[in-house]
């Protein structure tokens, strides 16, 4: 076990702290600490407060400026009750180490942040064996500024080589757990590759967007089942299938883990097991909030994600969700009836051109146009039983 551990911030008061440079515009760089704030909420803090900096690039020690982080600590020490400092980019070790000597605060990264929310959303053998190996795997690079000490373990004569520093067995000591980590992992998969191909010859539907889109609602919507869904980012983190039958027809419909940007690589690499269920689904349904201020660069962060993951080229049904909300915030109370159906119109056709007519809007909520929602994804899972098993007409009639 490793002495320093991810500790949960529950009622921790936090503040957040991002760099304005060449990469990242103010306008990003707002819109990245909205985001970081909604992942503090959803690990239990409170944000009291923001930072911004802008620098050419980050300082190698401290990440911000030397005058900023007299100003954090400045704040910090006004303030008395701040628990954690949260930097929107990840930090190496000994910037860590020497953040947390100046503000003698608790200093984590995005990163950091989602590990946590992560660990605690797992609940399967799987979900909590990916954590752990992401978590190992975050801690390695950073042993030497995140702590002094591991508690050792397999101990006894001969299990400290000659001259060995504690860092040297400390690191030793995680790269064994990574081993181990993997092989239990490899097990797990092994099983959860024999279930998949236990479903037997059904189409395939995966969900897939960004965190907090919806796409659990749709599931509990489309399958009539029980999916946890929380108006949290990373609700769901478990894949969950269910059999589904439109008109006598029957498919798969998988709720899968949501993307976010800046997702930690190690956690990705952690999780390709679990998203197997996209890589192995024959038609893909991205869920899109179009309330959401930015949801086209939501869009094309999974569609980045998806990519990486081998799976951009397959049948997508775009589905943009939260219509209600949309409306609600788009439009005000006195513009004419004409003018926002004309508005919504033009919406819904520059989407059908850049889908090639493979989306559908909807509200989830409201249950607004699932009928249209079916009889898309019907007609998407017939067209794949055609392909697959033309002689099998008792799918797709």
């Amino acid at each position: 076990m490793i002495e320093k551990k991810l500790q949960s911030f529950t009622e921790e008061q936090a503040i957040l702290v991002g760099l304005v440079y060449k990469e990242q515009t103010e306008q990003m760089l707002n819109e990245y600490l909205d985001e970081l704030a909604f992942l503090a909420e959803t690990a239990g803090a409170v944000t009291v407060k923001r930072f911004m900096q802008k620098l050419p690039h980050p300082d190698s020690k401290t990440f911000v400026g030397k005058g900023k982080l007299e100003e954090i600590r400045q704040f910090i020490q006004m303030k008395g009750n701040i628990t954690v400092v949260i930097f929107d980019d990840e930090l190496t070790g000994s910037q860590i180490q020497n953040i947390e000597k100046e503000l003698n605060v608790k200093t984590i990264d995005r990163s950091d942040l989602i590990l946590d929310i992560f660990a605690s959303r797992a609940k399967t053998a799987q979900a909590k064996t990916q954590v752990e190996l992401a978590q190992y795997q975050y801690i390695l690079p950073r042993l030497k500024g995140m702590w002094k000490h591991l508690e050792r373990q397999g101990g006894g004569v001969g299990t400290r080589g000659p001259g060995e520093t504690e860092i040297e067995t400390d690191r030793r000591i995680v790269k064994d757990k990574i081993g181990l980590l993997r092989k239990r992992l490899a097990e797990i998969d092994k099983q959860s590759f024999t279930q998949r191909k236990d479903r037997g010859e059904f189409i395939r539907v995966a969900l897939v967007g960004y965190t907090n889109v919806g796409k659990s609602t749709l599931m509990n919507l489309l399958s009539k089942s029980e999916v946890f869904a929380e108006n949290k980012l990373f609700a769901t983190l478990d894949t969950t299938t269910r059999k589904v039958v439109f008109e006598q027809t029957p498919f798969l419909l998988s709720d899968t883990v949501g993307f976010i940007r800046k997702l930690p690589h190690h956690l990705v690499e952690s999780f390709k097991s679990t998203l197997d269920e996209v890589r192995e689904a024959d038609v893909l349904m991205h869920v899109v909030d179009l309330s959401h201020a930015h949801y086209e660069e939501q869009l094309k962060v999974v569609n980045a994600t998806l990519a990486e993951l081998g799976a951009a080229d397959k049948p997508t049904i775009t589905v943009f969700n939260k219509m209600d909300k949309y409306e609600k915030e788009a439009f005000d109370q006195w513009l004419a009836p004409e003018v926002k159906q004309e508005i919504l119109a033009d919406l819904r056709q520059r989407w059908q051109n850049e889908t090639k007519g493979n989306c559908v809007f909807v509200s989830a909520t409201e249950r607004t146009n699932v009928e249209g929602l079916r009889t898309t994804i019907l007609h998407a899972v017939r067209d794949m039983y055609r392909v697959r098993y033309p002689y099998r007409a008792e799918f797709f009639y």
